[in-house]
């Protein structure tokens, strides 16, 4: 993260006696990334955040096939079905949806709340497409609602309560996510030219000191997941500062990059993970040339697969294709891609999109999950000739 934070009691110097009222040691943690050489966090617990009373190993499949054939596909997470939908939480009810060796990306509905896990395997980013939650973490709790991304460092010991109608996309991406370096100075400082800075981030503000024995954690690392019993609840911290943390970030608080003519996908950046990056489009004025084509051009991008998640309004180059709100389009590389026949000429002369959408742009190909196969659209590859093999 970009800057330092301070939640709850604190020693006043790193590394030294900080005692409870009992006299007693709390015991410190530092929680650190790319191996003691970047940011970090230093938490106090009550109790020893090492002490655990066993370790189950938990089997969770998570096959994925190649984009085969080749070609753009369009998915409807409107029309997933759980079997049991009073039971799904926002951990293990994950359905996956796409997935590569940087990036998973699945979807849930989400009406229990979630066991206590952590990812050590990479960072999380969840986008609360609706809904309310409360992220109960080991720096304290956040509010989240609809248009909220969380990012949730590696390792951060977590759980999702729900509210009502939780629609969550999670990416599990295998190292960091955060703002994109160009918007950071060397200090870490956002600047002027970000669309969003620290304003408008929010974080935990306060420990949630709870004490409870024999807890179980799910944790997700390298081989496979983990559960974990331990002594004590994760959740025993009374103070912690450092630059590591997770944070929420509403979409609403982007400020759209715009122009005389077109402006290309970056501007529209909000974080980069490894191998990928995640924009936001959001309601905007759109191009003021004369003889502005608002909407995007034909393009092939060759080196990434761009996966585009329909959120709010309507998506000008995409009218006339069956998307909706929900929806999900996959745009692979090696497949040459735009608007939609009569989006061109149907956008002259407009000046404000009102849509929001969510993209995930890939340097490695997405292979489909599960999920995918459960709600794929099989007409959306034929939309621009209007004929194929399951276009009749």
């Amino acid at each position: 993260m970009p800057y330092y934070r301070q939640v709850g009691e604190i020693p006043r110097k790193r590394h030294t006696q900080f005692r409870a009222p009992d006299g007693s040691l709390y015991a410190e943690e530092l929680m650190g990334v790319e191996g003691f050489s970047s940011d970090s966090a230093l938490l106090y617990h009550r109790h020893l955040p090492t002490a655990i009373v066993d370790a189950v190993d938990v089997t969770v499949p998570r096959d994925t096939a190649p984009n085969l054939p080749l070609k753009p596909r369009h998915f409807r997470t409107q029309d997933l079905k759980w079997e049991a939908p009073a039971d799904v939480d926002a951990v293990t009810g994950r359905r996956l949806l796409f997935g590569n060796a940087d990036v998973r990306i699945c979807f849930v509905e989400a009406t229990q709340p979630s066991p206590l896990y952590r990812n050590a395997a990479g960072d999380e980013l969840l986008y609360v497409q609706t809904g309310t939650a409360v992220i109960e973490t080991i720096y304290g709790s956040m509010a989240v609602g609809d248009g909220d991304y969380v990012v949730l460092p590696t390792s951060c010991t977590y759980r999702v309560v729900p509210g009502d109608d939780l629609r969550l996309l999670v990416l599990e991406a295998s190292g960091h996510i955060g703002p994109p370096k160009r918007y950071l100075s060397t200090k870490g400082q956002f600047l002027e030219h970000s669309p969003y800075c620290e304003r408008d981030l929010r974080g935990p503000v306060e420990p949630l000191l709870v004490d409870d024995t024999d807890v179980e954690v799910f944790v997700r690392h390298r081989a496979g997941v983990t559960k974990f019993t331990y002594a004590n609840h994760p959740f025993d911290v009374v103070g912690w500062d450092g630059a590591l943390y997770p944070w929420a970030f509403n979409i609403r608080d982007f400020e759209p990059i715009t122009g005389r003519v077109h402006q290309p996908p970056p501007v529209h950046q909000t974080f980069e993970g490894p191998n990928f990056v995640v924009c936001s489009f959001c309601p905007r004025k759109v191009d003021y040339h004369p003889l502005a084509v608002p909407v995007p051009y034909n393009h092939a991008n060759v080196d990434s697969d761009e996966l585009m998640f329909y959120v709010g309004g309507n998506y000008e180059a995409r009218k006339g294709s069956g998307i909706g709100l929900g929806s999900l389009s996959l745009h692979p590389s090696g497949v040459t891609h735009g608007p939609q026949p009569g989006a061109v000429e149907g956008a002259l002369g407009v000046d404000y999109f009102d849509e929001t959408a969510v993209m995930v742009d890939t340097f490695r190909p997405l292979e489909l999950g599960e999920a995918a196969d459960a709600c794929e659209d099989p007409r959306y590859a034929w939309s621009w000739a209007k004929r194929g093999p399951d276009w009749s």
